[in-house]
């Protein structure tokens, strides 16, 4: 799956909202005629097609069969539709127009054209010319290549940059408090790490990565220096975003920790994390942590098992 953002969301259902208001689909009746947006595009259908099968209107369509049923049943009790069983396959029922569900259809047609000239009459040539391009763009990007599988999101890992901070504290205390129920402690806690990490880090010795994909951020980790001995490194914060997971994102941001501490010249690493955490843990214990110590707390609203674990570099 590919994460979207939530502007990105946003500003697609404006556009949504905007264009179905612009062309006038939310009405009950589409450009004043006594069919819906959706028996109109089954006229289309039939018109364009000549001959269909109910299965093939659902596919083309993407409507729900019982549903589509009862258009259907609808558009035959008005003598527009027609059916017949061909002799050679008299399991098969064949859709068309009659001559009277044509007639209908064209002036349905010659309705939208006259509509969709009226949008764009107002336009200059450039301003036409722009609307077009922007039109063909966006049918092309979103129509799928037939028989080809969607292509696979892009997952990369980099350093951090200004406003990564605050988007992983938020990130934060946002999941823990969905999944988990934890209070504002811990965002406060998150926020007091990454600040001492933004103010004091050592770059050398001490680094914060961001994992992205298609560009968008998805996940985060950091190494610091611990204070236990100036050999040992620490771990901290690593999190994906719920919308990411499932693309080895949080492998890749331990292995690439682990990576980057060998080369700092530590000898082992640590990290602290609570028994509730259980993918989390999962994940540590994958990629060769085992379990040092471990004692009960009551933190972020709840009574936790907090646990510290190591790995030798």
């Amino acid at each position: 799956m590919r994460i979207v953002s939530g502007a990105a969301v946003g500003a697609m259902r404006r556009f949504n909202r905007f264009y179905t208001g612009r062309i006038g689909v939310l009405q009950e009746h589409l450009l004043s005629s006594p069919f819906t947006l959706v028996q109109a595009r089954v006229l289309y259908e039939l018109a364009a097609r000549r001959k269909l099968t109910a299965g093939q209107l659902v596919d083309a369509l993407q409507l729900d069969p019982g549903y589509l049923s009862r258009i259907l049943r609808d558009l035959h009790a008005r003598r527009l539709l027609a059916r017949r069983r061909p002799a050679a396959d008299r399991r098969r029922t064949e859709l068309t127009l009659t001559a009277r569900g044509r007639s209908a259809f064209e002036a349905l047609d010659r309705g939208s054209r006259a509509a969709n000239a009226a949008l764009l009459a107002p336009l200059s040539a450039a301003q036409r010319r722009r609307a077009l391009v922007a039109m063909r763009a966006l049918q092309e990007i979103l129509t799928p290549a037939a028989g080809e599988p969607p292509p696979r999101p892009r997952v990369s890992l980099r350093t951090h940059r200004i406003g990564d901070i605050g988007w992983a504290i938020e990130l934060h205390g946002r999941v823990y408090a969905k999944e988990y129920g934890w209070n504002a402690e811990f965002e406060a806690l998150v926020a007091t790490l990454f600040a001492r990490f933004a103010t004091r880090h050592d770059p050398r010795a001490e680094r914060c990565w961001i994992a992205n994909v298609d560009g968008e951020r998805a996940g985060c980790v950091f190494v610091v220096r611990s204070d236990e001995a100036p050999t040992t490194a620490q771990l901290r914060c690593l999190l994906v975003d719920p919308r990411a997971r499932g693309l080895g994102i949080g492998r890749r941001l331990i292995d690439e920790s682990l990576r980057f501490a060998r080369a700092a010249g530590y000898r082992r690493m640590l990290l602290w994390t609570n028994d509730v955490l259980t993918v989390a843990r999962r994940l540590y214990e994958a990629a060769g942590f085992t379990l040092l110590e471990q004692s009960r707390h009551h933190r972020f609203g709840h009574d936790l098992l907090g646990q510290t674990w190591v790995r030798e570099l």
